[in-house]
């Protein structure tokens, strides 16, 4: 099924929360509001003619102001993809999980939690998996600032340090 097709059923089923299709580009997407995911990718995995079973990706991006959710979705029987992404501010960065559809968003989701700060609303176990727990931030915003230390060890090196490492290599 082609992408302009997966468009106009997604928009018959959900109307607004379809929010725009770009099929001119090598990878064709159909742009969703945040708080319909979950709606959306139970319809997409479980509609007959749809039948996408496979999550391929699910990647969190920081698009400068906004937070980004980029999921790639594959059909085994049917043979046709498509991308979902979708957009949250950095304030109220809540996006729902598609974990209950496709088990291996669960560790996908968590790793956009841990590094960007993405929250995936329903989520069964939304915690770190990749920083300790009480590790201040989210490393993969632009706007990140690392603390100093962690538990005394040192994370960041001071401008002196920096610059002699710097001469030194």
């Amino acid at each position: 099924m082609e992408a302009k097709e997966i468009f106009k059923k997604l928009q018959d089923q959900f109307g607004e929360a379809v929010q725009e299709l770009n099929d001119e580009v090598m990878q064709p997407y159909i742009k969703i509001a945040p708080d319909k995911t979950n709606e959306i990718a139970q319809f997409l995995r479980d509609e007959e003619d749809l039948q996408f079973d496979y999550l391929m990706c699910l990647s969190g991006l920081d698009l400068g102001e906004n937070l980004g959710v980029v999921y790639h979705l594959y059909s085994m029987k049917l043979k046709h993809k498509i991308v979902l992404k979708t957009e949250v501010s950095k304030e109220k960065p809540d996006v729902h999980t598609v974990a209950n559809i496709w088990r291996t968003a669960d560790w996908h989701e968590r790793e956009a939690y841990d590094l960007l700060g993405i929250n995936f609303v329903n989520h069964p176990d939304l915690r770190r998996i990749l920083l300790p727990d009480d590790w201040e931030g989210h490393p993969l915003r632009k706007d990140y600032k690392p603390q100093k230390s962690w538990h005394g060890i040192p994370v960041t090196l001071d401008s002196e340090e920096e610059e002699n490492d710097a001469v030194e290599q």
